[in-house]
């Protein structure tokens, strides 16, 4: 069977970096095999400019993850949640982090529809009806946007401030999660770890990542 150009050359690619990483780690792969204890679990858009493992410089093993349109952490998405789950209550990892990115297609959509928005009448993106997936996934970050009243600032102002408070408030949701609570009510996770929540944003234009400085932990008792 031919592959597509585009296809192939990932394909060629893999093979070329498993035999480079068994070269420099011998053994890395049967190793990884018996196991994973990764320490963080990302929560990240799906943008393809934010390959998590590529821009923190991790190994395979080091980062579970979950990626949505607009780096979601929606209380009602069971995808999400039973990754949450599997992370902090099975795996013991110690960190959950939400990092969000400049030039993100999601909030610059919903900046375009907040002037207008409607819950449950104006579409997000006008090409879909406004029960479409996209259009359902991304209602609660347009009603964020508008919450901000940045419908008539310049974009170069209001977007960095969409994608920022979007970090923030999918932090409280996460904050907000029966499986944090939990781990933060007993003071560890089952796994005997404690578990700190971050918020972060990407920056495109630099391969930087900025801490917002909004993490939490345990209270202490």
């Amino acid at each position: 069977m031919s592959h597509h150009p585009a296809i192939a050359q990932l394909l060629s690619t893999n093979a070329q970096w498993a035999k480079d990483v068994e070269r420099l780690e011998p053994g890395f792969f049967k190793e990884s095999a018996k196991g994973q204890a990764p320490h963080t679990l990302w929560i990240g858009c799906s943008d393809s400019r934010v390959p998590e493992s590529v821009v923190t410089g991790a190994k395979p093993g080091d980062i579970f993850v979950n990626r949505n349109v607009g780096n979601q952490v929606s209380l009602d998405d069971d995808n999400m949640l039973a990754v949450l789950t599997y992370a902090v209550e099975h795996l013991g990892v110690e960190h959950v982090v939400v990092c969000g990115h400049t030039e993100c297609g999601a909030a610059a959509a919903c900046f375009g529809a907040c002037s207008s928005f409607v819950p449950g009448q104006t579409p997000t993106i006008p090409a879909h009806p406004v029960d479409a997936p996209l259009n359902r996934w991304l209602a609660p970050l347009t009603t964020l946007a508008a919450s901000l009243e940045i419908s008539s600032a310049p974009p170069s102002e209001a977007l960095p401030l969409l994608v920022q408070e979007n970090v923030k408030t999918q932090v409280d949701n996460l904050c907000r999660t029966e499986v944090i609570a939990k781990a933060w009510a007993n003071g560890k996770s089952p796994k005997g770890k404690e578990v700190w929540v971050h918020g972060w944003v990407y920056d495109v234009s630099t391969g930087t990542i900025r801490d917002l400085g909004i993490s939490r932990g345990p209270t202490p008792k």
